[in-house]
Parts: C-alpha cells; structure tokens; sequence
C-alpha cells in the first residue's frame, strides 16, 4: 500500500537528510564506532544544514516547523543507514520540546540558538543506578539555598552523557515521597561538581556515547530551572508521548529494511542446489514479517497523524512504542536466522541491526512498562 502520511515536502527532506548522511556520516561512522563517540564537527555540519531544532521556533535559529512528520522521515533515514551514532532524534524529538515548552524567553535566548546550530548538544537525565522506568525511585536531590540549589546524586545510561553541553536533570525539590517533588534542572557543562563517568562500553550503537554523570554539590543557579518548581512529573508525561512515538518510528523503519535486506540475500544465497527463496519454510518467514511490517507501519502512521492533531494519547503511544520494537528485536532475530553464519559477521547489515536494535525495548521505558499503562488506562 502506499502511504499518505508525506507531501512532497517530505520526500524533498528526505532526499536532504540522504545527502547528508552520504556526506558527513557514513565515511566516519565506523570509526566512532571503534572511538566510541561521535566527532562534534558533525553536530556543528547537522546545524548548518538545518538538521537539528527543526521545530525550534525561526527567532532563535530553528526550523520553525512543528511538524513531527519532519522528525519521522529523519529517523527513517538514519536507521535505514545504520547511523545511530548521531543522537539527532535525541536532541529534536525528546529534549527540543521540553526548552521550545517550558524554558522562559531568557533560557530560550541563552541556550536554542546553540541547540539549533550544534554548538550545544544536550542530553536528559533521568536513569539512576537504582531507578530506571520508575520516576518515584529518584534519589538525585536539589537543595534550595535562595539564589541556587545544590545539586547531588548520580545518573547512569545517559546518552550524549560524554558530549553533553546542556543536561536536564531529574531531580527531587522536596522531601515528599513518590513522583511528585521533582523539578528539572538544565546542569552546562564546567559548573564545578559536575563530572562525568567512563564512557560506557555498550554491546551495540557503539558510536552513541553513553556515561554515568556525577554531581556533587552542583551549584545550579535559579535561572536554570526548566518548567516550574516540582512540576516535573507532569512536565516529563507531557513530552513522553512523542519520544515513544520516536522510538517506534525507528522500530519499524528497521525492521522494514532488515525486510528488505533479507529478501535480497535469500534470492541470491543458495542452498542444496537453489536460492534459498525457494524454500516454503523462507517464503513463509518473509510472508509473516512483511504482513507484521504493513500492520504495525499503518498503526504508527496513524499515531504520527494523531501526534500532529494533539491527539495522541499516552496510552497509543505506549502501543506503538513496545509493539514496534518487540517487531524490530524479532525480525532482527529471524533475518540473522536467515542469514545463516553470515549473519552473525559484524560486516553485514544484519549482525548490527541485531545488536544496535536490541535497548528500543528497554530505553524510553520499558516494554512492561508500556504494558502497564495501557492496562492501566483500560482498567483504571
């Protein structure tokens, strides 16, 4: 079926976001892979072609188009290309909308214009060592000393955590137990207290730096408070839907080409005298991950129009977030099958989509927590 979600528009973005990935991407992509983090210099070269804050209003150097669709064929594109050093969608889908929604026009002023232009990469801390999808077990803790609060705790599997100029903290305001007493705090880099961790080493997405981040009575002046004073439950659910709905577009973008992929090897690898699409038993894996692919891409189609409508719930968001990557990490699983021992080289295509693909299900939250609330919201 062809899809209706793009205009011509997009597709004309699209063939952008082609260039540029052909030109600044993929001739480095595997040696930050081996150095374990992305050169700054393709930031700074995603700004100025207009890559980065597409919705990020034109006054502070951004796109000024809030359309999510923008963002979609972005995703499509740099998992198809097996680019997921660049944490772009990171930057624009998760952590643009909390400064475009929240920051005043002073923050605005200081922080957008090197957000837009690479100069500014940021990340968002949430994931302690012993707190992941589970915001009421933070235990990162913000003092307010009048002019400053005094920061301190410790956030793990940040990524950008080692690029990072600009990091929204999680932390907790006031003594009070469970979700409510958080506020989010924008920590730039050099305040005193401030250190990072090790780059972690990662079992895929090799290039996307990942660390530990330590504070330690980080002076964080009032002015970077983001949203209001312990408003930040209901700061982070508003914003959780698109970055799930993110995430999804991702999922199924790759499995899509892993579809794709396989259905080239299986018509030229031969087995027992035949290509191996002659085989039922490989007809019928190919025939149920295509109908599986048609499905879920006509629900997270939906999903992004319903985005664009201010309509999208938590709850649809949840849907397309674990069924497109569960989709993803088992046509991951069957295609390297497929493959054979071919697929377990880390030269094809295949072996990397198996090991980069594997954290959708666990980043953005959890399958189970995705579960649990739709549940939920079905049952109260």
């Amino acid at each position: 079926m062809e899809r209706e979600l793009y205009t011509q528009e997009h597709e004309d973005f699209r063939a952008v976001v082609r260039e540029f990935l052909a030109r600044e991407v993929l001739p480095h992509h595997e040696r930050w892979e081996q150095q374990g983090i992305v050169d700054r210099s393709a930031w700074l070269a995603a700004g100025k072609q207009g890559l980065l804050g597409l919705a990020v209003p034109e006054e502070f150097g951004g796109g000024g188009v809030p359309d999510f669709r923008h963002a979609a064929v972005l995703a499509e594109e740099f998992t198809r290309a097996g680019a997921t050093g660049p944490a772009f969608g990171l930057h624009n889908d998760v952590i643009g909308p909390y400064f475009t929604a929240f920051a005043t026009e002073e923050q605005k002023r200081r922080w957008l214009p090197g957000f837009c232009s690479g100069e500014l990469i940021s990340a968002i801390a949430m994931t302690e060592p012993g707190a992941g999808s589970d915001l009421q077990g933070i235990r990162t803790h913000a003092v307010d000393m009048g002019d400053h609060y005094l920061l301190n705790g410790a956030k793990t599997f940040i990524s950008n955590g080692i690029l990072a100029d600009l990091v929204i903290v999680v932390a907790r305001t006031t003594p009070e137990g469970g979700a409510r007493g958080l506020s989010l705090l924008v920590v730039e880099r050099g305040m005193p207290g401030f250190e990072r961790g090790k780059n972690l080493d990662k079992i895929g997405q090799k290039a996307q730096d990942t660390a530990e981040l330590f504070f330690n009575d980080v002076r964080v002046p009032k002015e970077n408070l983001l949203g209001t004073e312990h408003g930040a439950f209901l700061h982070l659910m508003q914003n959780l839907a698109q970055e799930r709905l993110a995430i999804a577009v991702s999922a199924i973008a790759g499995a899509e080409h892993l579809l794709e992929l396989t259905t080239e090897y299986v018509k030229q690898r031969e087995a027992f005298g035949k290509p191996l699409a002659k085989l039922q038993h490989v007809r019928f894996e190919l025939a149920e991950i295509a109908t599986e692919c048609a499905v879920t891409r006509t629900f997270v189609d939906r999903c992004i129009t319903e985005l664009g409508r201010y309509a999208l719930t938590p709850s649809d968001a949840s849907m397309a977030k674990w069924w497109a990557t569960e989709l993803h990490k088992r046509t991951a699983d069957r295609c390297l099958q497929l493959h054979g021992g071919y697929g377990y080289m880390s030269e094809y295509p295949v072996a990397k989509a198996f090991t980069d693909g594997r954290i959708t299900t666990i980043y953005g939250g959890t399958t189970e927590i995705m579960k649990e609330i739709i549940g939920r919201a079905l049952l109260g």
